[in-house]
């Protein structure tokens, strides 16, 4: 019904039923006494009703149904589409929206016998929608529910949720962010509470989500606890095709990260690199104490990946102190920022307003680059033989305990080989393809899209 333009305001306007069985042109027609109302006739004949209005200085328009002169062909008649319009007036006149208003009936009424958190989410937020100025609340309550909630009780019954299912969401999150943490729970409580005033759950029953008089008495304040941020990281899983998708960008920044990944190093490590400190045919990168964190020289060895890299854009016989990921400025390294901008844009260009990022950790939030450190941690901690030990060497940390620290004196370089070299095939192996069961490729769903 939207999208043909209005007819004529010469056009005579609809007031009798003889008026809507009569009128036969098509195009928009004003109905006498009902502001906003008209009746559209299609090119084929067909008549329906249409309501026109203003809302927050935008133009809507609300199709009430197909139109009948007597009543008796199942559609609306004049009397009742002018009803009708009145009744939506009305809901304008109270700041409300009817076609928000209409979808939220229709959102519950489709889950009415789907008690589950998740549609119990949705009918609240497509309600709530009519009074939101901006629609990005809308997505940022979708995507919170979506990274925090729904994996553990989106399909579970509202009437079956308990404090400990909560805790269990929030357990994670309490401490390390208790700002989004309490926003999650605010949001799990409005939930709920719209769950029993729908009556899909007890309303004598506590709400599991409430803070004052029952989680108060569990958690620590969220204003008193310090968040522990941690730098969001990839999946090890998600490494081939995020790689991948690296391969497909140019120039020194992209090279520079891909670089820092295979070394598992970090970026100041990376960017501050010089010619003199890599051997290429030792296959090591010694990086000096002053551009290491603990303030100790750190000798990195480098997987065939690495030095297939450097070779690629060595500049024949460069001087010992030329940077090796030189950046805009001649002569100088990349800033940190074009490592990060790279990152953020990998992860966002072309996104929709609150889309989850591409690549993102496993709270949603987008990587960045010094998370790829976690992501190796991960990795060698769940699929290699080497140990504790070799792999906090590869990461260059530091021995907290002094005592072992002053008997542990060798780097285990050549212990660290196979490690890293393992480290260069997994990133660099070719992403698997979803297959169907006839055999044929297919295209990845949403969930198995970069970044799930």
């Amino acid at each position: 019904m939207a999208g043909q333009e209005p007819t004529s305001a010469t056009r005579k306007a609809v007031a009798t039923a003889a008026d809507l069985k009569a009128v036969r042109p098509p195009g928009r027609y004003r109905v006498k006494g009902a502001p906003g109302l008209y009746l559209l006739v299609r090119p084929t004949g067909a008549k329906f009703w249409l309501l026109r209005y203003m809302l927050r200085g935008r133009s809507r328009e609300m199709g009430l149904g197909p139109a009948d002169w007597d009543g008796r062909h199942g559609g609306v008649t004049l009397s009742a589409a002018r009803d009708e319009a009145a009744r939506q007036r009305t809901l304008l006149r109270e700041g409300r929206d009817p076609v928000a208003e209409r979808e939220a009936a229709e959102a519950a009424a489709a889950v009415q016998q789907d008690h589950s958190f998740r549609a119990a989410a949705e009918a609240l937020i497509t309600a709530k929608s009519a009074g939101w100025r901006n629609a990005k609340h809308a997505a940022q309550w979708r995507n919170t529910l979506k990274a925090y909630v729904y994996p553990w009780i989106g399909d579970m019954p509202v009437a079956q949720i308990t404090t400990r299912d909560v805790e269990t969401i929030l357990a994670p999150i309490w401490t390390r962010a208790p700002e989004t943490a309490s926003r999650v729970r605010g949001r799990i409580e409005a939930v709920l509470d719209s769950a029993a005033a729908a009556g899909w759950r007890d309303p004598n029953t506590v709400n599991p989500a409430r803070w004052k008089g029952h989680l108060a008495a569990r958690l620590p304040s969220p204003r008193k606890v310090r968040a522990v941020e941690h730098q969001p990281a990839l999946a090890w899983q998600r490494m081939p095709a995020f790689m991948a998708e690296l391969a497909r960008h140019d120039g020194i920044a992209a090279l520079a990260l891909r670089f820092l990944i295979l070394t598992a190093a970090r970026s100041g490590e990376v960017r501050g690199m010089r010619w003199g400190e890599v051997d290429l045919e030792a296959q090591v990168w010694t990086v000096p104490a002053a551009r290491m964190k603990a303030r100790r020289q750190h000798r990195i060895p480098l997987s065939s990946a690495a030095v297939e890299l450097l070779r690629s854009i060595r500049p024949g016989k460069p001087a010992a102190s030329s940077v090796v990921f030189p950046g805009a400025r001649k002569g100088l390294p990349l800033s940190d920022m074009a490592l990060s901008m790279l990152v953020r844009g990998m992860c966002s260009d072309g996104l929709e307003e609150g889309e989850l990022p591409r690549w993102r950790d496993a709270e949603g939030r987008a990587i960045v680059p010094h998370g790829f450190r976690s992501t190796f941690r991960d990795w060698a901690g769940e699929t290699r033989p080497e140990g504790r030990e070799v792999v906090e060497r590869a990461l260059a940390h530091t021995i907290k305990d002094k005592a072992e620290a002053a008997y542990a004196r060798s780097d285990l370089l050549e212990k660290r080989r196979p490690l890293m070299e393992a480290w260069a095939e997994h990133c660099l192996r070719t992403p698997a393809r979803v297959v169907s069961l006839a055999g044929r490729s297919k295209k990845p769903s949403r969930d198995e899209r970069p970044g799930a």
